[in-house]
């Protein structure tokens, strides 16, 4: 009891504040997601995501010898592709001289000790901005995951070191695994986007992509609803037994809670995401001069290792790793 115990006490000089310190985050925690685009030249700004930028794959190049520079462990690649190539099947995903197979090689060539996590889904490249097929107004689950073992399969091939379904359809991840290992990929990690829900803060990344105009509706027939807790523990357990090696938490910030109870209900790494409605907020309120946007972003980040996240995607990567004096 207070006056015997005083918390202040090890808060009063900076070197105690460090040795109490319960987590720490390091560059070792991040991985950059990066939009990768076929019509950039050389880098084409978002407008919603002051500082981001589609890259070319020159620019690419330089951005992962950067992150290997930096000690950034991987980079998340997402497509922006050139309207004409979309079709209503998404049939470009699976096109061997595609964009990510050439970005794959990109980061390859560039940084070899670079990882390289690469989407599975189609919303991408599809004319209606769904993550898969349609059946009417509805996704087919069995036909979009056909098409999903496709284009994990071709991204393996390219040399991708983790695909990561993020297209919430039913057993996609044991059918990828099952493809994975029948064609000799048997070290290829698959990162689940086990609890992805129906968010409001995906709206910059949409632009980034640029499916935004194309999406007729909303995803809220395959992705999860907000309120819900208990069904994300359902979601991972099932893609833990499928063979998922790590699992994801999309959003990140509003889903701490869901990222805390994995961490303490599964023993397999678990990510969080920094969606990009995340990251527009935080530069926004820093250049209208209302917080403190280095601050806030080691902050932010720390949240994430405070709940219990092995890392963290985001698209503050880069300049995160410098603040941490990487």
């Amino acid at each position: 009891m207070y006056p015997s115990t005083r918390l202040r006490r090890t808060r009063q000089a900076d070197w105690s504040r460090r040795l109490v310190q319960e987590k720490t985050l390091t560059v070792n925690d991040l991985i950059w997601s990066v939009v990768v685009s076929d019509t950039a030249d050389p880098v084409e700004p978002v407008a919603a995501m002051p500082g981001v930028e589609r890259l070319s794959l020159k620019a690419l190049a330089t951005a992962a010898k950067d992150a290997e520079m930096l000690g950034i462990p991987a980079i998340a690649l997402f497509p922006h592709i050139d309207p004409s190539k979309k079709d209503d099947e998404g049939s470009e995903a699976l096109n061997p001289d595609g964009l990510i197979p050439r970005a794959i090689k990109t980061i390859k060539d560039a940084a070899p000790n670079v990882g390289v996590i690469c989407d599975v889904a189609l919303d991408p490249f599809t004319t209606h901005g769904h993550d898969g097929l349609l059946d009417g107004d509805y996704v087919a689950n069995d036909a979009t995951v056909e098409m999903l073992v496709g284009q994990a399969l071709l991204q393996a091939e390219s040399g991708c070191d983790v695909v990561a379904p993020s297209d919430m359809m039913d057993g996609r991840i044991g059918v990828i695994r099952e493809a994975l290992e029948s064609h000799g990929h048997h070290n290829t990690m698959i990162l689940s986007y086990a609890a992805k829900y129906a968010s409001g803060f995906y709206g910059p990344y949409r632009e980034a992509i640029g499916s935004a105009a194309a999406l007729k509706g909303d995803k809220k027939t395959y992705q999860m609803d907000p309120a819900n807790a208990a069904e994300a523990l359902r979601e991972v357990e099932l893609d833990i037994a499928e063979g998922a090696d790590m699992v994801m938490v999309k959003p990140g910030l509003p889903y701490l809670d869901i990222v805390h109870a994995l961490t303490e209900n599964f023993a397999v790494p678990v990510y969080a995401f920094q969606v990009s409605g995340e990251y527009a907020m935080i530069q926004a309120g820093a250049q209208n001069g209302w917080i403190d946007g280095e601050r806030v972003m080691l902050e932010s980040l720390m949240s994430f290792k405070r709940a219990g996240a092995s890392g963290i995607i985001t698209y503050f990567a880069p300049r995160a790793a410098r603040a941490l004096g990487a």
